[in-house]
């Protein structure tokens, strides 16, 4: 039997997180991922699922959402069009589940999942064997009926309603979710301005933020860290190296001038994570990249999760790539 390659950091009854695994010799086998915890959840849904993802091509989610949809349980699923021409896209609907394409310029980048709403599954994690097993993702699960209601309200827009990126609205029901005493903040982009809360999130930094950035331009975002820096506070990043040489407006270079301690990943595949850990407090997570694309054009969706425990879990991910990057 295999060694699973991504097994639950932690689990407790509101939440579960997982992390690939791609130095694990076992990713070879493209088995044991968190894809194999999401897909038995979809196996698992009485109601509904509801998908929105940039791209497609597990077996284990395709079948997952075969099979369920074959128990009755309904199933809907928006995608990025770009990545329509995917075998496994076309198997959804020649089992007869409806795929909404954004069919426009701007990404449909999401990659969550909202099961009998009642359950939500997000992070950096595309549904994809490279991203499942060759990248360094994050994967999420949160059981909240106020955040899956978020999740589906922002599902609607694009699968009923026909609005992506600049055509949604904003209007999230429960913008701020209390689970256990835990706070978590829910924005989507473009329409909820997601960039300012990531930088009163990071401006209210006290002792340290750690950050894993696969795509990181944002002028903006990179002169925060910048003034917290400044202040006082530790600050240490790590990029994805192959982003660093083909974005030409990567804030890697700015911040090293800085003395800011920032790194290039060392993973052959991508270092695909969108997070922040703050003081060891809170979570910056989800599928937006630190761009203006993201800010702008792109559907995207991204949580700030107030709590300790959560935190610790993304703060050992960010020390075990830490500890593989290059200076």
């Amino acid at each position: 039997m295999d060694t699973p390659t991504a097994i639950p950091s932690t689990i407790q009854s509101w939440f579960t997180i997982y992390f690939t695994q791609p130095s694990d010799p076992s990713a070879a086998s493209y088995r044991g991922g968190p894809d194999d915890a999401l897909a038995a959840a979809i196996n698992q849904a009485r109601i509904s699922v509801d998908v929105a993802v940039y791209d497609l091509n597990l077996w284990s989610i395709r079948d997952a959402l075969i099979a369920t949809h074959r128990r009755g349980v309904t199933v809907r699923v928006v995608a990025e069009s770009d990545n329509m021409d995917e075998q496994e896209f076309q198997d959804l609907k020649d089992a007869g589940i409806e795929v909404i394409g954004d069919r426009r310029e701007g990404l449909m980048h999401d990659k969550f999942a909202v099961i009998d709403r009642n359950e939500v599954w997000t992070g950096s994690m595309n549904y994809t064997s490279g991203s499942a097993y060759l990248d360094n993702n994050n994967l999420i699960r949160l059981q909240s009926a106020k955040l899956a209601e978020n999740y589906t309200h922002e599902f609607e827009q694009m699968f009923v309603d026909d609005h992506f990126g600049s055509n949604k609205t904003s209007g999230t029901p429960n913008p701020i979710v209390t689970i256990s005493g835990s706070q978590i903040e829910v924005y989507f982009s473009p329409e909820d301005g997601t960039l300012e809360h990531i930088l009163n999130a990071v401006g209210a930094a006290k002792q340290s933020i750690d950050f894993l950035a696969y795509s990181f331009t944002s002028d903006e975002l990179g002169q925060a860290l910048i003034k917290r820096a400044r202040a006082g506070v530790t600050v240490r990043g790590v990029f994805d190296n192959d982003q660093y040489h083909s974005n030409a407006g990567t804030e890697f270079d700015t911040l090293r001038k800085e003395g800011i301690d920032v790194r290039l990943d060392g993973n052959s595949g991508l270092m695909h994570h969108k997070v922040f850990i703050i003081d060891g407090q809170v979570v910056i997570t989800g599928s937006y990249n630190f761009s203006n694309n993201a800010e702008h054009n792109n559907d995207e969706n991204t949580i700030i999760i107030h709590n300790p425990d959560i935190a610790a879990q993304y703060a050992n991910e960010f020390q075990k790539i830490y500890a593989e990057s290059k200076r």
